[in-house]
């Protein structure tokens, strides 16, 4: 018998996994025993509960929502030594996390995925005082996957991200920054940088083959070169292993970024923090459930 327990955002995507429960509830007990249920009903409530499962010690929990839910419950793990098994059925819009670790939105493919229970660990990094899974970033469409209008999202999807994106284009940002990684430094005025750990960012695929449990993250800098930004962009988008003197790519376990932005950071689709920022890689530090074929395709340190 297993500590199960379920984390849920009935608020996620469109809404409908609360149709599912049931079933998901009656399936983790034929595995595991009693599950306990928790829905979310305010934000930083998901990391609340997470804090909860290692402070109990469950051995499963399972998360259902989108990015957002999965960065919060990550949030509430990450300051624990004893940390719960993860399982994740997305349910966001967009659910790059789960996109990338090749996690279905059918709720019943991604279950079948945790009671299989194949798991790897991950790396997670730090911005500052906050852990991402996935992205985080600042600059052009940085924010539309928060200040997109929710009722829109819920009932047409990723278009609604793609509307917002352009109305956007015309708004471009000129960033100065000077930035310190583990081979260099770097310095200039650049439109969008994102320190990413994942193949996929807002739907795109930006990283062509990603480790993501090497203790590296990806990073990949955006010079400013108006009126030419947007071609650049669909150039990286097109070719994600592409890296010129406009599109600088890397890989640092650490970084240090000063910037006089005032705009807010992306933390997994999300609106972070301002100004300057430290970025860390935690090597390994969550275990999440996940198809072999992932495993194999991303997660080349297992045995370290």
């Amino acid at each position: 018998m297993k500590k199960v327990i379920l984390i849920f955002n009935p608020k996620s995507g469109n809404q409908k996994f609360e149709q599912k429960l049931e079933f998901v509830i009656s399936k983790l007990e034929d595995s595991y025993g009693d599950v306990l249920v928790c829905r979310t009903n305010h934000p930083g409530h998901a990391t609340e509960l997470a804090s909860k499962a290692c402070q109990e010690r469950y051995d499963l929990m399972v998360v259902v929502g989108g990015d957002g839910t999965f960065n919060e419950c990550v949030n509430g793990i990450m300051e624990y030594e004893y940390r719960p098994r993860i399982g994740y059925i997305p349910a966001g819009t967009c659910c790059d996390i789960g996109m990338s670790l090749g996690l279905s939105k059918n709720v019943e493919k991604s279950l079948n995925n945790i009671l299989l229970d194949n798991a790897a660990k991950m790396d997670v990094a730090r911005a500052n005082d906050r852990y991402f899974c996935y992205v985080s970033g600042n600059g052009a469409f940085i924010d539309i996957s928060y200040v997109t209008d929710s009722n829109l999202k819920k009932k047409i999807g990723y278009l609604a991200y793609l509307i917002k994106g352009f109305e956007e284009i015309f708004t471009i940002p000129k960033m100065k920054m000077k930035i310190r990684h583990d081979n260099g430094d770097e310095r200039g005025r650049f439109s969008l940088a994102l320190i990413i750990n994942s193949k996929r960012v807002a739907g795109i695929n930006m990283i062509y083959k990603p480790t993501l449990d090497d203790g590296l993250v990806d990073v990949v800098l955006y010079r400013s070169f108006p009126p030419f930004n947007a071609i650049i962009y669909a150039v990286s988008m097109i070719l994600p292993f592409w890296s010129t003197s406009l599109i600088r790519r890397f890989k640092t376990s650490k970084l240090e970024i000063k910037t006089n932005t005032k705009a807010r950071w992306n933390i997994d689709g999300e609106s972070g923090g301002t100004g300057n920022q430290h970025f860390e890689v935690c090597q390994k530090a969550i275990e999440i459930i996940i198809p072999k074929k992932i495993q194999r395709r991303y997660f080349h340190h297992q045995d370290e």
